[in-house]
């Protein structure tokens, strides 16, 4: 609560004008305040089970009442404290700083509150956001997409010799109420806020420092910033969730997850020795929607199928649109995927002439999948496309390829990759669908007209993004792992 030295009629946000404000300094709070949601659960719930374990989260659901009891009885600090340690104790901090950077800004981006945003992003001078979420979660999203100078929040024990998470807290403990008044003058007591943001009592005090201060009522149905007019937008992100896991929904990922594993391994390996121009009918018996449209190219020898990359499945799911086997190339296949796929599947080195001679064996052979992008990507973008598939053939046939799943991301940068497959049949009903477009013409190939393979390349990348309402970029599959893994996306 806030102290009676401290109470003052604040203004709503409603009243504030965002005009005019150029050389102001802004202070705010996070949730409730820039962020719809009041609750910090569900970033806690997401940092316990992708930087952990499933487990943790668990053990963090299952405390939650608790955590409201303490919360709202006996010491907000307390509350949050009780938080940051079932979901950070024993992490590695790098771990911690990956799943910030990587998983949590998708989320936070898509709950951004509209009228507060407008204001915080008027303030050009200095912006800084002051909460009681540790710095190290918050501060990837409040530096690249609210345009944020600085954070000030609960700084984490990390133990130098390990590098993990105590769980506990450094320095002044959990920023909250008079802590973050006290956080403010240490840092900017000679040059103090114009503008001050909060949502509660316990930020009074630091509003109160503040040349004006405006208070954002609580407001679940308050619009939100779509997350393209944010200051960067989500070209990529990891983890395994999907929805945003508010405590029921939480609880119905954990509850189906047993279920929903029993039936992922039943859809893959019941289908292993199924004839491929059967198994779109056994996926419809078990709940999988594969949706096929256009003409799919007869069976001659050395059509290249040029796909986008969505799921590490996607070659497996053309053969079984195709009704027949192909083969696919890609980047990286480890030996339980070669076990387990039904198609041959055949990893490329990078080396360019070594990766070209196996691409024209296997066209020698039959048809072959090729993922151009190198890598998948979950939003509605296109990597940039290697040419390096515009030199090999002339009979090149574009497949457009969209999914759509409810509960789990079949695909991941930093967990394990053999997997994917099970996470995305994990999906109650996953949906893929899968558009073959008209071939090339001749004329438009290397071969045939003579273009560029780059020129080629570009134009099959628009071709596909024109059919999934897709945007082309020039984000390449190095650009992906810098973001999400901290390396160049090489096998390790």
């Amino acid at each position: 609560m806030a102290s009676p030295e401290h109470r003052r009629p604040f203004r709503t946000i409603a009243e504030c004008e965002p005009s005019g404000r150029d050389s102001h300094f802004v202070a705010a709070d996070l949730d409730g305040t820039l962020l719809v949601s009041r609750s910090s659960f569900p970033y806690f719930f997401l940092l316990a089970t992708e930087a952990g374990s499933l487990l943790r989260g668990a053990a963090l659901l299952i405390l939650a009442p608790l955590i409201l009891a303490v919360y709202r009885l006996a010491s907000e600090s307390a509350g949050i404290q009780i938080m940051i340690f079932v979901a950070t104790a024993g992490i590695r901090i790098r771990d911690i700083e990956l799943a910030a950077r990587a998983v949590l800004p998708r989320f936070y981006a898509a709950d951004v509150r509209a009228d507060s945003w407008r204001v915080f992003r008027a303030c050009r001078r200095r912006r800084v956001v002051v909460t009681a979420n540790p710095t190290v979660i918050v501060e990837p999203f409040v530096r690249e997409y609210l345009g944020g100078d600085r954070v000030l929040g609960t700084e984490l024990k990390v133990d130098r010799r390990t590098g993990r998470a105590t769980g506990l807290v450094a320095g002044a403990g959990v920023l909250v109420g008079e802590r973050k008044r006290d956080a403010i003058l240490m840092e900017y007591e000679n040059d103090l806020p114009d503008l001050g943001l909060g949502d509660r009592d316990s930020d009074h005090p630091f509003m109160a420092l503040c040349k004006e201060g405006y208070m954002v009522p609580p407001d679940p149905c308050a619009a939100r910033v779509p997350p393209p007019e944010l200051e960067t937008r989500t070209f990529f992100h990891d983890g395994r969730l999907v929805p945003r896991p508010e405590p029921a929904t939480a609880l119905l990922v954990l509850l189906w997850f047993p279920f929903g594993l029993l039936l992922s391994l039943l859809r893959v390996f019941l289908n292993l020795p199924v004839p491929a121009r059967l198994v779109r009918h056994t996926y419809r018996l078990s709940g999988v929607r594969l949706s096929i449209r256009g003409h799919p190219p007869p069976a001659t020898a050395g059509s290249l199928l040029v796909c986008n990359h969505r799921l590490g499945v996607d070659p497996i799911l053309v053969s079984v649109a195709l009704g027949r086997p192909v083969s696919c190339v890609t980047y990286s296949v480890s030996r339980l995927s070669r076990l387990l796929s039904p198609i041959p599947a055949t990893a490329l080195s990078r080396d360019r002439a070594a990766d070209a001679a196996r691409i024209a064996a296997l066209l020698r052979r039959g048809d072959v999948v090729v993922c151009p992008e190198g890598t998948t990507c979950r939003e509605p973008f296109l990597l940039q496309f290697s040419p390096l598939f515009a030199e090999l053939s002339d009979r090149i046939v574009p497949v457009a390829i969209n999914t759509r799943q409810s509960m789990f991301f079949g695909s991941t940068v930093s967990g394990w990759k053999f997997a994917d497959p099970f996470f995305f049949f994990m999906n109650p009903r996953p949906e893929f669908e899968i558009t073959f477009l008209p071939a090339l013409p001749e004329e438009q190939t290397c071969g045939g007209g003579g273009k560029p393979a780059i020129e080629v390349a570009n134009n099959v990348q628009r071709i596909i993004a024109g059919e999934l309402g897709f945007e082309c970029t020039g984000l390449t599959r190095k650009d992906k792992y810098l973001r999400l893994g901290g390396y160049d996306g090489k096998e390790r």
